[in-house]
């Protein structure tokens, strides 16, 4: 179960986010990154963020913890950038934001930076099985800190939700994007990875995850389908991804061996 914060300082934007998150600190005296439900994608970034986040973590991937943010009305009042105001005005209430990793630095090939094959492996593995497309070498959203990688910023997965209908298809859908995952050239042990998540990932666990998702944040985009019913799509497209695992791990596999 996600703990539930206040907001109680804006300290800074991150700019460099395209959803313009920011560094929060809350009531517990702790240091946040914000990800605001009023920014582009709304709810569905943050669900994406808690979910994809989630199974992450099950899978024993690090994964900062991920906490709800309450936001007041008074939060950022003073704050000159316009934008800013703007985007706290349209994200009160409750909203998502991952632990701050003081000291930490982003993942560059480009600078000498490598991976183990089992957990690039496993890497590689989570983000085709929840369609990632942000983790790229130009975007790898993987930080070092403390001599390990954590991985953030998963609001861009799941991406079919934007167009629920494609969920009857999604399950089994192939997933392209691996081909410029960042850790792919360690990524030496698809195999083994793809039969650790099965003995991790269980109904039981995405229904844990889901249960957390707030029923605000499941929308509505089709008919009129409840949060219940909402969390039942997710949870078979989550099921039935995973039975047919195989589909996405060959692929892997065959871009992989072309490439290195």
């Amino acid at each position: 179960m996600l703990r539930t914060v206040q907001a109680t300082r804006y300290v800074t934007p991150l700019r460099e986010g395209g959803s313009l998150p920011a560094i929060i600190e809350a009531d517990d005296l702790g240091l946040y990154v914000l990800k605001f439900r009023g920014a582009g994608q709304g709810p569905l970034a943050l669900l994406a963020e808690l979910v994809a986040g989630e199974i992450g973590r099950a899978l024993g991937l690090r994964v900062p913890e991920l906490v709800f943010v309450e936001v007041d009305a008074v939060l950022g009042r003073n704050e000159p950038d316009s934008e800013i105001r703007d985007l706290l005005k349209r994200s009160v209430g409750l909203n998502l934001a991952l632990d701050y990793l003081p000291g930490s630095t982003m993942f560059d090939p480009a600078a000498g930076d490598t991976a183990d094959p089992e957990l690039a492996s496993l890497a590689v593995w989570f983000d085709a099985f929840v369609t990632n497309v942000d983790r790229t070498p130009r975007n790898p959203n993987l930080l070092k800190w403390h001599r390990e990688l954590y991985f953030i910023d998963h609001g861009a997965a799941l991406y079919f939700h934007h167009n629920w209908p494609s969920i009857e298809q999604a399950p089994w859908s192939l997933f392209p994007a691996i081909r410029s995952h960042v850790l792919l050239p360690w990524a030496s042990a698809i195999d083994a990875a793809d039969r650790e998540a099965h003995t991790r990932l269980k109904t039981s666990t995405f229904e844990t995850i889901l249960d957390a998702v707030p029923d605000a944040w499941l929308l509505p985009e089709t008919g009129d389908l409840t949060p219940a019913e909402k969390r039942g799509g997710y949870l078979r497209y989550f099921t039935e991804r995973l039975a047919a695992s195989s589909i996405f791990v060959e692929e892997a596999t065959r871009v992989r061996a072309e490439l290195v």
